[in-house]
């Protein structure tokens, strides 16, 4: 169901003005409000500054359809703790809907029920795997109260839940509400804010667009906070962030192109398969002026499979003379893993595994160190952002940033050229002994060469 130009007044009064779910005091919604009502789109986040009525958008937009059998909405929070709070949206729901007779609440479920049969219930997902209790769920809207206090995994996991019943014209509908801010901050702003894709819309609301608000006494709350989070909070901006202290990009030195006297290139894969994590793939070089240039990086969410064709066609489009570099996790599974890659992955490329030891935050300093000098540069791309993004989030508490596959892979692949060893690779190659080198290769298809007295090897 999409509203016409001439319908959406009628729609906005019957689904919302006159609604009688909505208390009354409370069913006129201010412009950005009614905008969001209004937009049929699948995918639609409200929010920037904290004060622009982000709960009640979120609360009135499940209320638009009860009146339809099978009608079903799902409102997610964080944390159980964020849910149950005083002021919170379960508690706004409770107070609009418990003094209706015909509502059936359940404290067990956190579900309301309707007189249509449809209904709207509550939930959280604390815990990594909190997003798989709802397999075999549907739902016709599903929305996200704080969206940055989420991982994308979950986030994208439950448009598999959004379902209808055939014939019906309830819009499949998945809602948020965020401010700038919170662990999650960087995706939310590229899949809402700095994107522009033609089912997804971003309605930007704040302070100043809720009449309804105490304008003057909220700002004077809120100048007691610390300055990044008043940017966030007050100011809506999403491209404030907390600088965890090591890397700042204004260190790091762009370039169209790399240099021509690269004298080693390496890709370092940061391997995950599946959950929260990234599987990234970080390109450099070295030049024969020990100058480090990060000339490209992959990054993406896939299963093992599609971490292994990720792998492989970036070493189809970087050529022989580019080493493959995979973090070894402790113990006979990193080996086994890398064994993998070279074998069976990457048969004809020099592939290396190397052992991480230490802690992050001690691995990542001799590469801030660099870079601080003015010896990394950066190769333009559209992941020049999202790296640096990061790199200035990282931090020795990890409880403050969300990731830090890019980091890994920075100082991973800084580490190895940045040894003598690594950065002479291209410039004297290593003497191969040419039957070793054929007994190697032999070796990589499961075929052991049998040398006989006097005679050339055979297989055996």
């Amino acid at each position: 169901m999409t509203p016409t130009e001439s319908t959406r007044l009628d729609f906005l009064r019957g689904s919302v003005l006159e609604n009688p779910l909505i208390p009354e005091a409370h069913r006129k919604p201010h412009p950005k409000q009614a905008r969001f009502l209004l937009d049929m789109r699948p995918e639609v986040l409200f929010g920037g500054s904290a004060g622009g009525g982000k709960s009640w958008a979120l609360l009135a937009a499940a209320l638009q359809f009860v009146d339809r059998p099978g009608y079903s909405a799902l409102i997610l929070r964080r944390t159980y703790q964020d849910l149950a709070q005083s002021g919170a949206i379960m508690d706004r729901a409770i107070e609009w809907l418990r003094p209706n007779p015909a509502v059936r609440w359940s404290q067990e479920t956190h579900t309301f029920s309707f007189p249509s049969g449809a209904r709207l219930s509550f939930g959280y997902l604390d815990a990594r795997w909190d997003h798989l209790r709802y397999q075999g769920t549907e739902w016709a809207y599903v929305a996200f109260d704080e969206l940055t206090q989420f991982d994308e995994v979950p986030y994208r996991y439950l448009f598999s839940r959004l379902r209808r019943l055939e014939g019906s014209d309830v819009p499949l509908r998945m809602r948020s509400a965020s401010n700038p801010g919170g662990p999650g901050n960087d995706w939310v702003r590229a899949r809402f804010v700095d994107a522009r894709e033609p089912g997804r819309g971003f309605v930007r609301a704040g302070l100043v667009d809720n009449p309804s608000l105490d304008r003057e006494a909220y700002v004077a709350s809120l100048s007691h906070l610390d300055p990044l989070t008043r940017r966030q909070l007050l100011d809506g901006d999403w491209t404030a962030r907390r600088e965890g202290g090591l890397f700042r990009r204004e260190w790091f030195r762009f370039e169209d192109a790399p240099p021509e006297d690269l004298v080693a290139v390496a890709r370092w894969w940061d391997l995950a398969a599946g959950g929260a994590d990234w599987t990234v793939g970080l390109k450099m070089g070295v030049d024969r002026q020990r100058r480090y240039h990060v000339l490209d990086v992959s990054r993406a969410r896939e299963d093992p499979a599609g971490v292994e064709a990720l792998v492989r066609a970036a070493a189809d489009r970087d050529g022989l003379e580019v080493v493959v570099l995979i973090g070894e996790e402790p113990g006979s599974a990193g080996k086994a893993l890398v064994d993998h890659y070279r074998r069976n992955v990457l048969p004809f490329v020099r592939v290396e595994g190397v052992r991480e030891t230490g802690a992050k935050y001690v691995r990542a300093q001799p590469t801030a160190g660099h870079a601080a000098a003015g010896n990394v540069f950066l190769v333009r791309g559209p992941w020049n952002e999202m790296f640096l993004d990061e790199l200035e989030a990282f931090s020795e508490d990890e409880r403050t940033y969300a990731h830090d596959d890019q980091v890994d892979a920075l100082s991973g692949s800084h580490a190895y050229l940045a040894d003598a060893r690594a950065r002479d690779y291209r410039a004297t190659p290593p003497k191969v002994d040419p039957a070793e080198d054929f007994e190697r290769d032999l070796r990589l298809f499961g075929l052991a060469p049998v040398k006989t007295a006097g005679r050339p090897p055979v297989f055996g």
